[in-house]
């Protein structure tokens, strides 16, 4: 029989164990089996839509810094009431819902006064300040990283346009000055 000191017998069974673990895997190479699992989403709930608002489903556009949704419109509105007042339009109001969304990891900043409604005959219009404050409405916010946000932007347009869709601009990339919008047709 061969007596080992006990700290021997512990290293020659440790590299026992290394040795036969290291025969029990292949050369590398690409891996087999089920693919990565998809990345899982936030189950919201759904909401009802708002009186006199259509739904609108359109997919995400993405101008610099943000990403937007629209996801409702309402159209033909002679005026309306706040908290404080009512108001009529010169023309007609028009009422885009947007949610508008930060996916980066630093601050960007959203101005809902370079965000343009266009119309059929080519024109576009921007927001009625008024009735956005009237109607408590954020002008300008700093989304944070990973901040979504949802708001009514306004419009007051001449009575008989007819909205073909919304040009929204989000904050440039840093480096630049200005981007060129994205454009989401309108029903």
């Amino acid at each position: 029989m061969i007596v080992m000191p006990r700290a021997a017998a512990l290293t020659a069974a440790a590299a026992l164990l290394l040795a036969a673990s290291a025969g029990c895997s292949g050369p590398p190479g690409p891996r087999t089996g089920s693919p990565a699992a998809a990345t899982p989403t936030y189950e919201l709930p759904p909401r009802p839509v708002r009186p006199g608002e259509t739904p609108v489903t359109a997919a995400p556009v993405q101008d610099g810094d943000t990403r937007f949704t629209v996801i409702g419109l309402q159209k033909g509105l002679e005026g309306f009431f706040g908290s404080h007042a009512e108001w009529q339009a010169k023309g007609r109001y028009v009422v885009v819902r947007i949610v508008a969304e930060n996916p980066g990891r630093t601050n960007s900043r959203f101005d809902a006064r370079r965000q343009r409604l266009l119309t059929a005959d080519g024109r576009s219009y921007g927001l009625d300040a008024f009735s956005h404050a009237i109607k408590r409405q954020p002008e300008t916010f700093l989304l944070g990283a990973g901040v979504r946000v949802e708001l009514d932007l306004w419009f007051d347009v001449p009575d008989g346009a007819v909205v073909s869709g919304i040009r929204l601009y989000g904050d440039p990339p840093l480096g630049r000055a200005a981007t060129e919008g994205a454009t989401v047709p309108l029903p």
